[in-house]
């Protein structure tokens, strides 16, 4: 691996650190976007049980909000249980668009990794070029930096590629299931609504 390296130059060190970045971004993404904390399937029915046997209190609308995302966005409806459905309805949205934030955290960063990475490939690519061309002398080439100037060039074409794929990839996978989960979210908050008021049986 680190023949390979030395042998794509110092051009490469920029790839494998948005690499490494990409990695990891696509990692924590993959555990904090799952729908069943995200969305957890049951809570709605969880509670609007325990609005009917308890109602709201401080500890529960703490409970909910650090539970997952949509118990936080229920927890802000809550809180204005006795407003106007236009008043809990307009909490909901609010906290609302803080969680799809939340959601959305890192995506920009993993997009301009997905989109510079070809650009770093081409980089390194100029550089091996321009190396190519300084080994060309009036009496002959360099065999040695000619060589290493096309190692330069090619391996930094595919490294750009190996890291932009799996990262646009990503990225567009984790934009559409926040933009799912944002959905769902919103279909349970405006059954949590009707139910509350009346306007809707469970």
């Amino acid at each position: 691996m680190f023949a390979i390296v030395e042998a794509a130059g110092w051009p490469i060190w920029f790839l494998i650190l948005a690499s490494i970045i990409a990695v990891g971004l696509i990692v924590e993404r993959s555990i904090f976007l799952r729908a069943n904390y995200v969305s957890p399937p049951a809570l709605l029915d969880e509670v609007i049980k325990e609005l009917k046997q308890r109602g709201v209190s401080d500890s529960m609308l703490v409970r909910l909000a650090e539970s997952s995302p949509l118990g936080r966005v229920f927890a802000a409806g809550l809180k204005n249980i006795k407003n106007p459905p236009e008043a809990m309805k307009e909490s909901i949205e609010e906290a609302g668009r803080i969680v799809s934030h939340d959601l959305e955290r890192f995506l920009t960063t993993l997009g301009t990794i997905a989109s510079i990475s070809p650009l770093l490939g081409l980089f390194g690519t100029l550089v091996g070029m321009i190396e190519i061309f300084g080994s060309q002398a009036p009496t002959g080439g360099n065999p040695a930096m000619l060589a290493h100037g096309i190692s330069v060039a090619l391996y930094n074409t595919a490294f750009g590629l190996i890291v932009a794929i799996p990262s646009m990839i990503a990225y567009r996978h984790f934009r559409a299931q926040v933009d799912s989960l944002t959905i769902e979210m919103e279909q349970q908050a405006i059954k949590l609504i009707e139910i509350v008021h009346g306007t809707r049986e469970k």
